[in-house]
């Protein structure tokens, strides 16, 4: 048994919020931002938009592209930091708007990771033969964990949800190889406590991301038998161009091979790699049959890399 990419969507909320905007309570500016992550822009959602809201649109146009039905989902996997509650999971929301039939629903938490962790989960649970249908949707409001007074990290993140559907198949499988790691004792660089505001030690996660992606890289393509030269493109983790620059000079791979669309959305956590996937798809930059590099990583510590054989 294989597991196949058969959808991919997206969604981010309407609001805009750029720079310039920011320029306007903050002490900082257009140029300061842009020099140091590479973001113009990011969506925000309004105060009663909720994670599972985000992921009901993209999880919609990854099913229409599969061509599924949302009652032949056995399976709704939502990777989040910021659910619509503690309990009932973001997931069960989610197959409940969408009209799922009693499918098993939770929600994980992997920050940044969430969604590459998720790939994981979903091709074992295919691979298994446990189930023909998988949902996967990495969803977040960082809006609503952000201290807008806090230049360092105000500055960073957006709200968007992205969505893949994988079916069983009995052909090769698209996922190739799979590293997944985590470091605990490092949890108070990024982190957020209930009930508080995220916080992040800036300069020790840019160098704890470059050096631990790298090696997950290098570690996945080589377990899927792989060189870099056989990678069409790299889509890893929109967090800052100063991490996805900084990767690639240490992968060795041209910059034109990896993909960046931060400028438009900021760090959208779990969702910033699904939705990547999706506009490198819709821009002819990915097709079917290439191989693709996906990396990231987000507070716990996590981190990982897939090869997907798109």
């Amino acid at each position: 048994m294989g597991s196949k990419i058969s959808g991919l969507g997206m969604y981010v909320p309407e609001r805009i919020l750029t720079n310039h905007d920011l320029e306007k309570i903050l002490d900082t500016s257009d140029e300061w931002i842009t020099t140091r992550t590479g973001i113009k822009e990011r969506h925000i959602a309004e105060e009663w938009v909720k994670a599972s809201d985000l992921a009901v649109n993209a999880s919609k146009e990854a099913l229409d592209m599969a061509g599924i039905s949302p009652k032949d989902i056995d399976v709704v996997l939502v990777a989040t930091s910021t659910p619509d509650m503690i309990f009932p999971s973001t997931a069960c929301f989610l197959a409940d708007k969408l009209g799922c039939r009693n499918p098993m629903a939770f929600d994980f938490s992997a920050a940044c990771s969430g969604f590459i962790y998720g790939l994981t989960i979903a091709d074992s649970f295919l691979k298994s033969g446990k189930a023909s249908n998988v949902l996967l949707v990495g969803s977040e409001v960082f809006s609503k964990i952000i201290d807008w007074s806090d230049r360092t990290t105000a500055v960073l993140f957006g709200d968007g949800a992205g969505a893949v559907v994988l079916t069983s198949s009995n052909d090769e499988s698209d996922i190739l190889s799979t590293v997944m790691k985590s470091e605990g004792s490092h949890w108070h660089l990024l982190h957020c406590q209930v009930g508080e505001k995220l916080r992040m030690q800036g300069r020790e996660t840019f160098k704890q991301a470059v050096k631990s992606m790298e090696q997950a890289c290098n570690k996945a393509l080589s377990k899927a038998g792989l060189t870099k030269e056989d990678i069409k493109l790299v889509i890893p983790h929109q967090a800052n161009i100063r991490i996805i620059d900084a990767l690639a000079e240490k992968l060795e791979i041209p910059k034109e091979k990896v993909y960046a669309n931060i400028h438009k959305y900021g760090n959208t956590s779990a969702a910033s790699i699904p939705i990547a996937m999706y506009e490198a798809y819709k821009e002819g930059k990915i097709n079917r049959g290439d191989y693709i590099l996906l990396t990231a990583f987000g507070g716990g510590l996590t981190w990982g890399a897939v090869v997907l054989k798109f």
